[in-house]
This record gives structure tokens, C-alpha cells and sequence, in this order.
């Protein structure tokens, strides 16, 4: 595991709106041979206070690795991935953008705000477990990821 320095457990966050698709993403995870911790949130706002500390989320563990839905209440997921790395403290976080958009321009742009990886979410049941359980393994076994500190 590319994680050795850590403890044996990955924590991943998921920023999602949708009940389903945070079932969807759990599920497919859950078959993952790698120890992971799961959290959510479900707004833009959370998701900025959590990767920050703040508030509720004053004891948040920062996570190795975070699914991003461009499509969220409160703050978009552009806005978040915007505010994410450009803030020193949390821009070597990897964000993978997992949304339903197809839009090239929403493609375009959230590499050029920093995004790790941009995938679209496939409808088919299976397909989004096999894409989702390849991105785990892609960075979470292949890709070295940076230290939690």
C-alpha cells in the first residue's frame, strides 16, 4: 500500500447532495481491499468547514483522498474546489470531481482550478461501481498520495 506512513486506514471523504449516490459510493467502496474511513458531507459549505476545521468540524480528520459533486447546495463544487487549492493548508489534498456532467466546460474548468481526476458518473449500477472502485485503487494503491500533515 502507497500509504505506509499512515495509519491502516484511508479517510475519504465524499461531497454529495444525493442520498442515493452517497449509497451508490458507499457500496462500491465497501468492496475495496484497501481500510478506509468514510465520512460525508452533503453542502459546499460543510464540505469547505470540514477540509478546514471549522465548527462542527473543529475535530475533522483531514482525508487522503475527496469525491466532489460539482452540483451541490450552499456552494458548488466549483466554488469548493476553487477555495480548496488555493488555500496553502489544502491544496495537495487529492479532489476528484464525481458528477453527472458531461459539459466540456465544466471538464475545462475544473482542471484548471486543480482537479486530480474529472469523472462522470455513469448511470448503469455497475458501471459506477466498477469506475468508482477504479479510481479507489488507483489512488489509494498506484498513486502516492501526500502526508496528512
Amino acid at each position: 500500500m502507497a500509504r505506509a506512513e499512515h495509519s491502516d486506514a484511508i479517510e475519504l471523504l465524499i461531497v454529495e447532495d444525493d442520498p442515493g449516490d452517497v449509497l451508490l459510493t458507499r457500496e462500491a467502496l465497501s468492496g475495496s481491499r484497501i481500510p478506509h474511513n468514510l465520512r460525508v458531507v452533503e453542502d459546499g459549505e460543510a464540505a469547505v468547514a470540514y477540509l478546514r476545521q471549522e465548527g462542527e468540524h473543529a475535530e475533522a480528520v483531514r482525508p487522503d483522498l475527496v469525491f466532489l459533486d460539482l452540483n451541490l447546495p450552499r456552494l458548488d463544487g466549483r466554488e469548493v474546489l476553487a477555495r480548496v487549492k488555493s488555500d496553502p493548508q489544502l491544496r495537495t489534498i487529492p479532489i476528484v470531481i464525481l458528477t453527472t456532467s458531461e459539459s466540456q466546460e465544466d471538464v475545462r474548468r475544473s482542471y484548471d482550478l486543480h482537479a486530480n481526476a474529472y469523472v462522470t458518473k455513469p448511470v448503469d449500477l455497475e458501471d459506477f461501481t466498477r469506475i468508482v472502485r477504479q479510481v479507489d485503487e488507483f489512488f489509494l494503491s498506484v498513486a502516492q498520495l501526500p502526508s496528512r500533515s
